[in-house]
Order: C-alpha cells, then sequence, then structure tokens
C-alpha cells in the first residue's frame, strides 16, 4: 500500500505563498470596503516594507546612500477666513424694502444696503380651474363654447406639472411612490399609491415617441459605449421573490445621447437585437457577451483601460512593486488625455498627441506585460491582472486608432450612476413592465442632464405639449434640441 511521507503531503513554497496572498488581499478588500474609500485614485509612495510573497522586493538603500533629515520649524498656516458664496443670478429675486423708523421725508436717498438671504417654498398642490363660459345663440341657434385643452390624462385631475413631478420624484430624487403618497398627505390631500402609479404610467406613454427617437438616433452612431447594470424585479410567478433584470445602456459620445434598455437577462439577445445593424467603434470591458460583436468585421472593439487599472489597484496590498510599475505608466496616458481636455483639443489634435506621447507608453507597457506573465502566480492578484490586460490588449490598445475614442468607457458608467442610487431607496421594480418604464424616464432624464437641462421643467413642458406636437416635428421635444424651442416652459 502507498503510504506518502509528511514530506510529499507539505506543501510548497509558492502555495503557500499563494495562500497567504490571498487572505492578506481579501481582509485588505474588506477592511477597505468598511472604513475606507472606495475611490481608484493613485498616489505613488515609496514602499518600506510591504507584502510581497512572489520574489520583487522593493530597492533598499545602501548605507552610503541613507538619507539625511533636517528637523524644521513648521511655518504658521495663515487662518483663511470662510467666503459666503454668491447665489447664482437665475434664482428670482423678492425684495423686501426695510424703511428706517425715523422721519426720512426732508433726507436725500444716497444708496441701498443690499443683504441677500436664499429661501425656499416646499412644492404645494394646487387646482387649475378651467372656467369656459357658455353662450347661447339668438333664436335658439345653439351653445357656443371655447374646447377644452387637450390634457395629458383625459378625465384626470393630474396637471402635467404633477405627472412630471412624480416621476422626477421616483427617478431622480430616488423618492418612492408610498413616500410621496406622505408628502401629499401632508398638504391635507390623501391621494391612492395606485392613482400615483397611472400617473407615472400615463406619463411614460406620452413620453414614448421620444425615446424612440432616442433609440434610433443612437444606434445610427459611428461610436458606442455599452454598460450594464442589474435591477431585481418581482417575480410574478413565486410570492416574495424577485427576478434579477439587467439595464444595457448605450451612449453615443459624439452626440451625447444615452438610451437605457431592460432585459430580463444578462445574455447576449438585447444587444444582438439593437446592435444587428451597427457598424463602427464599440467600447466595452472586458464581459464575454462583448466578444462576438468584437469579430465582427463591421466592429471594431475598444477596450476599457479603467477596468484594467482595477485591477491592480486591488493587487497594490499584496504586490506594490508591479502594481505601482503599471499605475504610474497609466497615469501617464491618463495624463494625455486630461491635458487634451483641458486645452480643449479637436479630435485631429488629440489622435496627434497620442501618437507622439501615448503610443510609446503603451509600447512599454506590452513589453512588461509580456515579460510578466510568464513569472507570477496565474491565480494570484497581479497574476490576474496581468493576464486580464493581456487577454483585452488588442481591444485596450484600439483607442489610439481615432481621436474620437476615449480612453476608457467612464462616460457610461456615469449615466449608469443613477439607477444605483434609486436601487437603494425603491429596491425593486414592481413588475417587468415597470421596470420598462422606468428605461423610459431614465433615458429622457439622462439625455436632458447631458444636455444641461433642468429635467423638471424640461418634462412638465413635454408632458404638456407633446399630446398636440405634429408628429413630424417630434424632433423639437428631444432634449438636445429642446432648448431652441421651449416656447411653452411655463
Amino acid at each position: 500500500m502507498f503510504v506518502e511521507t509528511i514530506a510529499e503531503k507539505k506543501p510548497t513554497y509558492e502555495e503557500l505563498a499563494f495562500q497567504v496572498e490571498k487572505l492578506t488581499l481579501e481582509l485588505m478588500t474588506l477592511k477597505r470596503l468598511i472604513f475606507g474609500q472606495k475611490r481608484e485614485r493613485f498616489v505613488p509612495v515609496q514602499q518600506d516594507s510591504q507584502l510581497n510573497f512572489l520574489g520583487v522586493q522593493p530597492s533598499v538603500p545602501r548605507a552610503e546612500e541613507q538619507i539625511s533629515y533636517t528637523r524644521r520649524r513648521p511655518q504658521k498656516a495663515h487662518k483663511q477666513h470662510p467666503v459666503r458664496q454668491s447665489i447664482p443670478a437665475h434664482i428670482p429675486r423678492n425684495d423686501i424694502v426695510i424703511e428706517p423708523e425715523e422721519n426720512v421725508s426732508d433726507m436725500k436717498l444716497i444708496g441701498h444696503e443690499v443683504t441677500e438671504e436664499l429661501e425656499i417654498e416646499p412644492p404645494k398642490l394646487y387646482v387649475n380651474r378651467y372656467i369656459r363660459p357658455k353662450y347661447a345663440r339668438p333664436q335658439d341657434e345653439g351653445v357656443v363654447i371655447a374646447p377644452m385643452p387637450v390634457r395629458p390624462i383625459e378625465k384626470g385631475i393630474a396637471g402635467p406639472g404633477l405627472i412630471a413631478y412624480t416621476l422626477i420624484s421616483k427617478y431622480v430624487d430616488h423618492i418612492p411612490l408610498y413616500r410621496q403618497v406622505q408628502q401629499h398627505k401632508r398638504q391635507g390631500v390623501e391621494i391612492a399609491e395606485s392613482t400615483i402609479n397611472g400617473w407615472k404610467q400615463a406619463g411614460c406613454e406620452l413620453i414614448k415617441p421620444l425615446v424612440d427617437r432616442i433609440r434610433d438616433s443612437v444606434f445610427n452612431s459611428s461610436y458606442l459605449m455599452v454598460d450594464e447594470t442589474p435591477i431585481r424585479v418581482l417575480d410574478p410567478e413565486v410570492k416574495g421573490k424577485t427576478h434579477r433584470g439587467y439595464y444595457w445602456v448605450y451612449y453615443d459620445p459624439l452626440s451625447r445621447q444615452v438610451f437605457f434598455d431592460y432585459q430580463r437577462g444578462r445574455g447576449r439577445d438585447g444587444p444582438q437585437k439593437h446592435l444587428k445593424n451597427f457598424t463602427g467603434f464599440l467600447q466595452t470591458d472586458g464581459y464575454s457577451v462583448y466578444d462576438e460583436f468584437a469579430l465582427r468585421e463591421e466592429i471594431t472593439g475598444v477596450g476599457c483601460m479603467a477596468h484594467a487599472r482595477r485591477y491592480f489597484t486591488e493587487a497594490q496590498p499584496v504586490d506594490p512593486e508591479r502594481s505601482e510599475w503599471m499605475l504610474t505608466r497609466m497615469q501617464q496616458l491618463y495624463a494625455v488625455e486630461r491635458s487634451a481636455r483641458e486645452n480643449q483639443l479637436s479630435h485631429e489634435e488629440r489622435f496627434a498627441e497620442r501618437q507622439k506621447t501615448s503610443t510609446p507608453v503603451m509600447k512599454e507597457i506590452k513589453a512588461w506585460l509580456d515579460m510578466q506573465v510568464e513569472s507570477v502566480l496565474p491565480q494570484s492578484a497581479i497574476g490576474q491582472a496581468v493576464r486580464y490586460m493581456l487577454k483585452q490588449w488588442l481591444r485596450l490598445e484600439n483607442y489610439l486608432l481615432d481621436g474620437r475614442l476615449e480612453i476608457d468607457n467612464n462616460l457610461v458608467e456615469n449615466a449608469i450612476r443613477p439607477i444605483a442610487l434609486g436601487r437603494k431607496n425603491y429596491l425593486f421594480a414592481g413588475s417587468h413592465q415597470g421596470a420598462e418604464q422606468a428605461a423610459a424616464i431614465y433615458t429622457l432624464v439622462a439625455n436632458a442632464k447631458q444636455q444641461q437641462v433642468e429635467p423638471f421643467v424640461y418634462l412638465r413642458d413635454v408632458i404638456k405639449r407633446i399630446s398636440n406636437h405634429p408628429n413630424k416635428d417630434i424632433d423639437q421635444l428631444l432634449p438636445k434640441n429642446w432648448g431652441d424651442s421651449n416656447a411653452g416652459t411655463a
């Protein structure tokens, strides 16, 4: 019978090193999640003693190179007095003139002392009464009365402002409907949650033509960013259970338009439907569903440097030397992008600057990755970072092909962020239909924000006008054009 010796059962040094590194990384990640910040900002520092079990030790100065320090008395900082922020000029002013108690009839006015106080009047309900006089024609020839204006909900009590307020409160301010019921109740008006839900559904139906136009415009672009985020949806088949659905978000950086699409899963069905006729640059993270699109001749896949950087940020606690080498090079790449934005370079100028500065850095990174992949443990944090970047390399370097392309897809992730905030408040969608309606509202509101349009003012005006608006001129009500055609914002 074969009997293993103690020496044969003893784990290898590499196995122990990997286990220690894995546990150390898990501990530091948990500490950061509980106590630290989640930002991925990298500030290079000299590491004097860090855990590193992969054979790469930080350099230590020799005895003759020891650094000497001179103690200096710290200079006393000048105390900075707080400066009151000026109130924006577009805020309406309500002038309150306060005259002296003394009789000033025989005095000469020499000026004014103006003090501004910022105040607020909470949202309040009011009633529009449409009073239409009726006139009888002579000789009993009938009655004359003005027609009623078109209303958002026929025979409904909600006006366009109230419908818009309901939608903005839920999908921008993340206030669930039951809390809105409580808000109205404090004003002495009891409205059933089912009624408010009906207003929400009616509003979503009204804006559908605009959402369809945005969708068509986005998928006609030659450059798209794509990302997805989960949303829990009540399962109608199992009481008390939720289904994990997904919002797929498509962003066109050239026109700054975004489209939200709800799908019941994270499979390729949704992207296949919308991207079947797409041609151009498609920028995504490393999710495998996107692989087949990058293989199509008419599509050029572009990677996300931010996702690659994230792996090295996570590996930094256990392998600081390798991680910091890579993060420093990535800082050089992002410095080029930041300079291009600050100097407002054209696409052609940004392309030229990348060829001059970024391309050599990318070549240096590729050579380093090819060398490191043979010397790191595949399952270690740094090993996963290196292999992820090598697997995505062709897509990652494709951002150098065109000055219109971004180095990462952070712009689409920024569009997704409001959904993450909303999930913490209303937790789940009540049905698949509700999730689809939410995608429509997110689409319109996100585009309003992209155009720096105040969402409530925009949505109130659109809901008021769209029923009577000619279909051939529907583009006038899109957020990107609304600023030039918002004649009815009252």
